[in-house]
């Protein structure tokens, strides 16, 4: 195998060896592959049947239901991830442009609002519903792209190890810009440019995408808008799961041994006098109920990060450790509903967002002190069967439904057919009154004919999710960029972590970043950038 090329400084390189990765999701998967690319021996260890951590799959007669991630952003991430393996976004998937990228339904509104495909005509759209806005949002998404290149060029793919990834002459340029962004909510910066509250609704949303809220989140995350409203929605041809699938095909490529049903269940150190604690393998349990060690030259947490600190090392080894998370914003719990549908559903899109009024108490319900479920809630539905024909069967509709609510285990677990906790049942049911009372489908409940429901205390069980957090720790400025756990432990050597809770963040494309942040420290390169990418194949075997 002939490792990746690429040039960048360097501090302490590793030589390739042999690696555990803990954790079979988006970064576990992508940490893999990169991993393997470069050289490294890798077992990857996933304690579901099947890759993908949250981006899951459930199958039921004839519905094929994605059961985390639907929105398809930052494209260029995974281009550059791709191409750092040897192939290509077209050669692994296939990404239909939705137009509209998505429709938002506001409370005591009758008229939903669709936001466009293209930059033009979200300015134009947003000029309809405000004299001078769509100027006003020609700046605001000029800002937002400077932002976000900026962000990608010297925030996203550093782990901030070195003083140059804060000292240089773009980030000193923009300093007093980035103060004022980092210091301001993202709800103010919109509320200065924009008096429509739907339009202020349609630039704070992406807020959620981040795990906080528009009064919550620094400024700085304007960029999101530079994503869906300039650069547009996409979506794989087959659902998020041929992502997960498009990951397991380059990592066995690069030679990764994937093992499914198996549980890691501690971290194996070991150290001389007066030396550091070291990795030294894995304890893990097979499919078959034995437990064995994998012996390795580093491992990395791709698992949760809250769980792989405190269930797999000792205290004394914890660089987070139980004491640490007390202090963390968790972001937000999730219901969720997958729903097969009898019919069509033609006043949905395949996104639409349901808005209410009194936004801020909803968030406050959510985040506060007091946190308690939003009755009524802002939700989101997914209608894949909108963009793809395989997702469910002829002239029915597959139907995902969010309902942010606190990241608390104890509102309980879903179901199949009505078998839920109460309180996540209750929450659905109302969730499909409110969607059939908005968008004016007035029997969707009858029309209902596959249920299953998840609640927070299913994301602590099935994906061991600090506090029954959907998303992970929320983009609040204080676990944001070099503010949020590092992904290299602090008393073990040898000890990695990748994924939502480290750096840089939640969502997939943050995902990828973190597997080519570990990538970077093993390579001992503090460049800021993305890696420099191979110029042709890369052999592998």
């Amino acid at each position: 195998m002939r490792p990746l090329r690429w040039t960048g400084r360097t501090s302490q390189p590793r030589e390739p060896g042999t690696v555990c990765v803990i954790g079979g999701g988006v970064s576990g998967l992508a940490t893999s592959a990169l991993l393997a690319a470069d050289g490294w021996q890798v077992d990857l260890v996933e304690r579901s049947e099947r890759p993908g951590g949250r981006a899951g799959l459930w199958e039921h007669e004839g519905y094929r239901f994605d059961t985390g991630p639907s929105w398809y952003l930052m494209p260029e991430v995974f281009a550059h991830f791709f191409e750092m393996l040897g192939t290509s976004v077209d050669s692994e998937l296939d990404l239909v442009r939705l137009d509209p990228g998505y429709r938002v339904f506001f409370e005591h509104d009758d008229e939903p609002v669709d936001v466009q495909a293209t930059r033009a005509a979200n300015e134009a759209l947003f000029e309809s519903l405000e004299p001078s806005a769509g100027s006003a949002l020609s700046d605001y998404l000029d800002s937002a792209r400077h932002v976000y290149e900026l962000a990608v060029d010297r925030f996203l793919y550093t782990s901030f190890d070195s003083s140059g990834s804060l000292l240089n002459a773009d980030v000193l340029r923009n300093g007093p810009r980035l103060s004022s962004l980092l210091t301001r909510s993202l709800e103010s910066h919109i509320a200065t440019r924009f008096d429509d509250a739907r339009l202020r609704q349609i630039l704070g949303y992406p807020a959620v995408f981040l795990g906080t809220s528009p009064d919550r989140a620094p400024s700085m995350y304007h960029l999101m808008s530079w994503m869906d409203l300039a650069e547009g929605v996409l979506y794989p041809a087959g659902g998020f799961t041929t992502i997960v699938d498009a990951l397991v095909r380059v990592a066995e490529r690069h030679g990764v041994r994937v093992r499914t049903s198996t549980t890691a269940t501690a971290i194996r150190t070991t150290a001389a006098r007066g030396r550091r604690a070291r990795v030294i393998g894995v304890d893990v349990t097979g499919p078959d109920g034995e437990t064995q060690e994998l012996p390795c030259d580093a491992v990395v947490g791709a698992a949760d990060l809250h769980h792989v600190e405190t269930a797999l090392l000792p205290e004394h080894l914890q660089t987070y450790p139980q004491s640490w998370w007390e202090q963390v914003d968790p972001g937000p719990g999730g219901v969720l509903a997958m729903l097969g549908v009898d019919g069509e559903l033609p006043q949905l899109a395949h996104h639409s967002l349901f808005f209410t009024t009194d936004w801020r108490r909803n968030f406050d319900d959510i985040l506060g002190p007091e946190p308690r479920v939003p009755d009524p809630a802002s939700i989101y539905v997914c209608r894949p069967s909108a963009s793809d024909s395989t997702v469910a069967p002829a002239s029915k509709e597959n139907l995902f439904v969010l309902v942010p609510v606190p990241a608390d285990p104890t509102i309980g677990r879903g179901g199949t057919d009505g078998a839920g906790d109460p309180g996540v049942e209750r929450t659905v049911d109302a969730a499909i009154d409110q969607i059939a009372a908005w968008a004016g489908v007035p029997d969707l409940a009858e029309r209902v004919e596959v249920r299953r429901t998840v609640g927070p205390e299913d994301f602590v069980r099935d994906l061991s999710s600090f506090s029954g957090s959907m998303l992970g720790p929320g983009h609040v400025l204080r676990q944001s960029a070099f503010f949020r756990a590092d992904n290299v432990s602090k008393k073990v050597d040898g000890l990695y972590y990748a994924g939502y809770s480290t750096r840089p963040g939640i969502g997939l494309p943050m995902c990828l970043i973190s597997a080519e942040l570990v990538l970077k420290r093993l390579r001992g390169d503090t460049s800021s950038g993305p890696s420099v990418t191979p110029t042709g194949d890369v052999e592998v075997g």
